[in-house]
């Protein structure tokens, strides 16, 4: 796989059928190995080991409704009181990351609202901040580390 903008970290892949997996330690298995799949591994090692957020927090790829249809969201972040934090869009390093898809991760938070979003193909992040009064989004150099209340 591609190295990506992230630091080196170590990872669990087993072979099976003539696909390598890797393992989610927040899913708790295997997941086959696809670039986006390894930008989303790289991800959440970076929420752990990087910003210390609790592993108990984080979430993956669960269903969300956006507008009656059936979204997929990559990962979200919760806090103690169970709104989402942040919300983060994984996709392969070849996706340029274009308006469409800071669209589309707008279009999850309008059911989500996360605080905080991340928008990466592992060779580019963006990071911003969600001011809800003003509608806009205040860009960010980076996410904050993790603070307990």
């Amino acid at each position: 796989m591609q190295n990506l903008n992230f630091p080196n970290y170590s990872f669990r892949f087993k072979n099976s059928e003539n696909k390598v997996s890797v393992f989610d330690e927040i899913r708790k298995k295997f997941i086959v190995l696809t670039p986006e799949e390894w930008v989303r591994q790289h991800t959440i090692q970076f929420l752990l080991h990087e910003k210390k957020y609790p592993k108990s927090y984080i979430n993956v790829e669960k269903l969300i409704h956006v507008n009656d249809i059936k979204k997929r969201y990559d990962v979200v972040i919760y806090k103690p009181d169970g709104s989402i934090f942040l919300l983060i869009e994984c996709k392969a390093p070849e996706v340029t990351l274009t308006q469409h898809v800071f669209d589309q991760i707008a279009r999850y938070n309008l059911t989500l609202k996360a605080e905080y979003l991340m928008v990466t193909n592992g060779l580019n992040h963006y990071f911003c901040q969600i001011d809800f009064e003003k509608e806009q989004y205040l860009f960010l150099k980076e996410l904050p580390n993790y603070t307990p209340l």
